[in-house]
């Protein structure tokens, strides 16, 4: 976990779609600031150009520090508000600062894989989060921040078993359903068994990955259309493509639903 990686992620982040044209992988090299319309009047001024490499230094010295010997939750809040803080980039800066927390908790070994993301609970509570950001740096108070903080890693992680233990009971349940229909099932469940990976696909995509003729994969989407477990969303004769909606509803609950268009 390094500054060169941090703008390589920056770059991955912003090469496409929203900040495209705000210097991608690249460190500011000018002002910027949050809130207002200018530094004069702006709710919160982050440190110049001149000061963010150094600081910038600082703050990967103290994700590499051994000395340190904090919780790797403490760490992760205390990095990601110095990150925000410092605002290295013209754009970004709060998505890439969120990935942070999760690869700090992997590179520490807390996790095996990038399970635990604080977005929707930094989005449900926007307002709080912005205060208690900017509470630390006029008063200090790195406490606050850090109840606030652990708060919502209880949260997210509560609703991450929750999200899992939905999703293998969907499942389940749908695996059921499958295996009562008598010959088709081998090859419909493994369809199915697909899906949980790719809850998007069409016919062509199923032959390839499933290593099933056309005819049996048309027919296996089939079965699964009149079992209520798939969708086909286009409405056409040919080109069909098929979609796991109760996985994906479950995946995107209480986010704005996934678009497939």
């Amino acid at each position: 976990l390094s500054l060169r990686l941090i703008r390589e992620m920056h770059e991955v982040l912003l090469n496409k779609g929203r900040g495209s044209s705000k210097q991608p992988g690249e460190f500011r090299r000018s002002q910027n600031w949050i809130g207002g319309t200018r530094p004069g009047n702006a709710k919160f001024v982050p440190p110049p150009p001149e000061k963010l490499m150094d600081l910038l230094g600082e703050l990967e010295k103290f994700l590499h520090d051994e000395t340190v010997k904090l919780p790797t939750l403490v760490k992760a809040a205390l990095a990601h508000h110095q990150f925000e803080t410092l605002h290295p980039f013209l754009d970004g800066n709060g998505r890439l600062g969120r990935l942070l927390i999760t690869f700090i908790l992997c590179v520490d070994g807390i996790m095996r894989q990038p399970l635990l993301y604080l977005s929707l609970y930094f989005k449900t509570h926007r307002q709080a989060y912005y205060d208690h950001l900017q509470l630390v740096r006029e008063t200090g108070d790195w406490e606050e921040w850090l109840q606030f903080f652990l708060k919502g890693v209880v949260e997210t992680a509560n609703q991450a078993v929750s999200t899992a233990q939905a999703i293998l009971n969907l499942f389940t349940e749908d695996r059921k359903k499958i295996e009562i229909i008598g010959k088709p099932s081998a090859s419909t469940l493994m369809v199915h068994h697909y899906l949980q990976r790719h809850p998007t696909t069409d016919s062509k995509k199923i032959v390839e990955n499933c290593h099933l003729s056309l005819p049996t994969a048309i027919k296996s989407l089939n079965h699964l259309t009149k079992l209520g477990i798939v969708t086909e969303i286009t409405g056409k004769a040919r080109n069909k493509i098929y979609v796991y909606r109760k996985y994906l509803d479950i995946l995107s609950e209480g986010t704005a639903p996934i678009r497939l268009d």
